[in-house]
């Protein structure tokens, strides 16, 4: 039996915690599909086709692992690709919470899937893709959060918004 995985997510963008999470989970199970939601409840700085184009170079060299855009529920989404297991990343005590609720909630609506979660590792924990697009808005350097071109997408972003005369997205950072 093939065991196969996904592992759910904006990744608007995808940072280096993003891919150190599936690089593990790929070394586990036999395939790993990396799903990209398409309408999470947050505001996005990508499109769907970027951040799934983004995600995919980004993991260009695992094998085993694809991705996928979706749009359903993720536990819909799992049984479609013949999935056993969702992976998710755990950064704090914070994540902890909110993963605990989302796995209960997966586990009633199918029990059949199990609910796996990957401590980050500590170099990544403070990452976020807010904190990375904050970084990258604002003119920061994000070279040792996400991948190269990523880091360019975001310049190019960046551009497009001062042109735009739209402010950056400030969460954290300024105050």
């Amino acid at each position: 039996m093939k065991h196969i995985a996904i592992y759910p997510g904006a990744f608007d963008p995808i940072h280096f915690g993003h891919v150190d999470i599936a690089i593990r989970a790929a070394s586990i199970f036999d395939e790993l599909v990396v799903a990209v939601y398409d309408k999470p409840a947050k505001p996005l700085l990508f499109t769907i086709q970027e951040r799934v184009e983004l995600t995919r170079q980004a993991l260009a060299d695992l094998p085993n692992a694809r991705v996928a855009a979706y749009s359903s529920l993720t536990v819909e989404f799992a049984r479609e690709v013949g999935a056993q297991a969702i992976v998710r990343g755990l950064r704090a005590t914070n994540d902890f919470e909110l993963e605990y609720q989302m796995a209960l909630t997966n586990r009633k609506l199918a029990p059949e899937i199990e609910f796996i979660c990957l401590m980050t590792r500590q170099d990544y924990a403070f990452l976020s893709s807010s904190v990375v697009k904050e970084v990258a808005l604002l003119g920061g350097d994000v070279s040792g959060m996400v991948p190269l071109h990523v880091a360019s997408a975001l310049e190019i972003k960046k551009r497009e918004r001062e042109k735009n005369h739209q402010p950056a997205p400030v969460v954290s950072l300024r105050d």
